[in-house]
């Protein structure tokens, strides 16, 4: 049986960063993951947890031999012990993007047998008050604040130097009943929505404080839709990837399209111009109010129709053949049913919009088994200072 080694303090040198945030050590034979700390630096680390096997995860405590691309964290509350909220405000913002860069390219060549060079782009804005929308919950003082890595125990906080400015002020301004959520949200027009959140018998229920109908501008066009509802986090996010689905797409005119997972239609908007109004965009969503607002927004558009529903299912009966297919699942990827079913349209092309490289290079190797190969990949710091990426692949 593996010796518990909860709390103990290890002297290690630090290797090659790892999904997730973190990097990887070994200790007598044991993996440990590794956060606060950076490949090549010698530390001290604190076991924070050990669930027995062949790893364990800790925080570096004491860095005995820094790393020329350590700085300063903006934010106190970015330590060992502290808010769960960001992984590397402790290396220069080149760095983190060369960071996520090598993960990308590690997780593809790994589960998808691509080797490939991967570069991260910044968005614009910088790395600091980029974060549009934020999940909080009020500790037992009443106080909101953020969840510590790994960890119910709530951080409380002051401000958040990766948010926009004045996402927070309002729900930092008051006490909460301990234990309540607030998702607080600054849409495209600096207006702040604010709503709480709680559970009644088992049922999840919501109550606007503040706001509610979000104004966001993307892809050449003015979106109105539920504030607390799926649009891209960072600012700068959402018209990026507009702009290069309308790159990469080519969807022909008077052609057909799938837009899957399709949000409120910011990419179905995209592809709508290309095929045209004797062209036909299918736009599939599960979320009732998304499907909602996605109508709405785009009832100028006559050749998008939309699909309420779980995209395999939705796919069963879809006009075919496809001439494009956009995606933009969930952290969880596609999976096999949903590749399968694009596979059985024949798109000539497909571009897929990722938050997650390890989903992303699965997906890849099964539209593999289906003949089709990675032909462009970009990759961009859409969450500075924590450990996601977007990434937008080509397949053909």
């Amino acid at each position: 049986m593996t010796e518990n080694w909860l709390g103990r303090v290890l002297e290690l040198e630090i290797g090659p960063v790892a999904h997730g945030g973190h990097c990887v050590s070994r200790v007598d034979g044991r993996v440990v993951f590794v956060r606060h700390g950076l490949p090549g630096e010698r530390v001290r680390a604190e076991v924070t947890e050990d669930k027995g096997g062949s790893f364990c995860r800790a925080d570096a405590v004491e860095v005995l031999d820094a790393s020329e691309h350590r700085v300063t964290p903006p934010c106190p509350l970015a330590a060992p012990g502290g808010c769960g909220g960001c992984d590397w405000q402790h290396a220069d913002p080149e760095y983190q993007r060369s960071l996520k860069a090598a993960v990308v390219a590690e997780q593809l060549e790994r589960l998808a047998g691509i080797t490939r060079d991967v570069v991260v782009e910044p968005l614009e804005g910088g790395p600091l008050g980029w974060r549009s929308r934020v999940r909080l919950v009020a500790g037992r003082d009443g106080r909101a604040g953020l969840r510590a890595h790994h960890s119910h125990r709530v951080v409380a906080l002051d401000d958040c130097p990766i948010a926009v400015p004045g996402t927070l002020e309002v729900a930092l301004a008051k006490r909460w009943r301990p234990g309540t959520e607030l998702e607080t949200t600054t849409d495209g027009d600096g207006h702040t929505h604010l709503r709480e959140l709680s559970t009644v018998h088992g049922r999840n229920k919501s109550r606007q404080l503040s706001g509610g109908l979000a104004v966001q501008h993307a892809a050449d066009r003015d979106w109105r839709l539920d504030a607390h509802g799926f649009w891209q986090v960072h600012p700068f996010a959402a018209d990026t990837f507009a702009q290069l689905v309308r790159e990469w797409a080519e969807a022909p005119r008077g052609g057909v399209a799938w837009d899957l997972y399709a949000g409120v239609g910011l990419f179905a908007s995209v592809l709508a111009e290309q095929v045209g109004p004797d062209g036909h965009v299918l736009a599939v969503e599960s979320g009732r109010q998304a499907v909602t607002d996605g109508e709405r927004n785009l009832a100028d558009l006559p050749q998008v129709s939309w699909r309420e529903g779980r995209v395999e299912h939705a796919l069963a009966d879809a006009p075919k053949p496809v001439d494009v297919v956009v995606l933009d699942p969930p952290r969880k990827g596609a999976g096999r049913a949903v590749v399968d079913a694009i596979a059985a349209g024949s798109p000539d092309r497909i571009v897929y919009v990722a938050c997650d490289p390890a989903a992303l290079a699965r997906d890849v190797a099964t539209f593999a088994d289906h003949g089709y190969s990675l032909t462009d990949l970009r990759a961009f710091d859409a969450f500075p200072m924590t450990h996601h990426v977007e990434c937008v692949a080509l397949l053909q």
